[in-house]
């Protein structure tokens, strides 16, 4: 019998612990969800700011590797940047907002391409992760970015032009009460990216707290990876 997913859900999937080292010797801790089934695309997720509390058990990824693998066929994988902790443990480095960082993008799309020889891979950036997704993940075997909760903090406009000299997809979603950046003023600051989409979600905040929202989001990638329409069911 169906059941209702709620914040708490954990579906199966293979849970894989993994340590990548970076070519300037930072160890970053993180792990692989994978469906047990057929294999639909990959995300590799690039959390909030890790001064603010973000690291790769923020709440949408940890929802994201709770349910797309088993939902969606997805593998959902999340890490800890320099120096950033969760309860999986703490990578080693200090954090460097946003450019030493550059180097720890650098090995976990090496780590989901020549390793894991993941195939429709995905850039999944919240916050932080977005300037991080802008400035760093140029890697052109990955397929495109998710953009989640852009503040654009750190990219600066030559990253943008870079993006828009570049064909792959650009989506991001922005809520309507964000605190750093809302739609308007997300879609002024996009415009030099002509092809990106800029997505006003009604009613949400930076953080994306409430289960509607999460769904909202998780519905989103899953389209975007997946070519999937409709939105994920509510029950599993």
């Amino acid at each position: 019998m169906a059941e209702i997913i709620r914040p708490s859900t954990v579906l199966p999937s293979v849970r894989t612990p993994f340590h990548v080292l970076t070519t300037d010797g930072v160890e970053l801790i993180g792990e692989v969800a994978s469906p047990l089934g057929a294999k639909r695309g990959a995300i590799l997720c690039l959390h909030p700011l890790p001064t603010a509390g973000g690291m790769m058990d923020s709440h949408v990824f940890k929802k994201a590797a709770n349910r797309l693998p088993a939902m969606a066929g997805i593998t959902v994988v999340r890490f800890n940047s320099r120096g950033t902790e969760s309860e999986a443990g703490r990578s080693t480095g200090e954090f460097d907002n946003g450019d030493a960082e550059a180097l720890d993008v650098q090995a976990m799309l090496e780590y989901c391409f020549d390793f894991l020889k993941l195939e429709n891979v995905w850039v999944v950036g919240w916050s932080f992760g977005t300037d991080l997704a802008l400035r760093h993940a140029k890697d052109p075997r990955h397929k495109g970015l998710i953009l989640l909760s852009p503040p654009l903090r750190t990219t600066i406009e030559a990253d943008l032009l870079y993006w828009n000299s570049d064909p792959r997809s650009i989506t991001a979603l922005v809520p309507e009460f964000d605190e750093f950046l809302k739609p308007d003023e997300a879609r002024e600051r996009f415009s030099i990216i002509p092809s990106m989409r800029v997505i006003a979600v009604e009613g949400a905040k930076h953080l994306w707290l409430g289960e509607p929202f999460v769904h909202r989001v998780l519905s989103q990638i899953t389209s975007i990876v997946t070519g999937d329409i409709e939105d994920l069911p509510l029950e599993y």
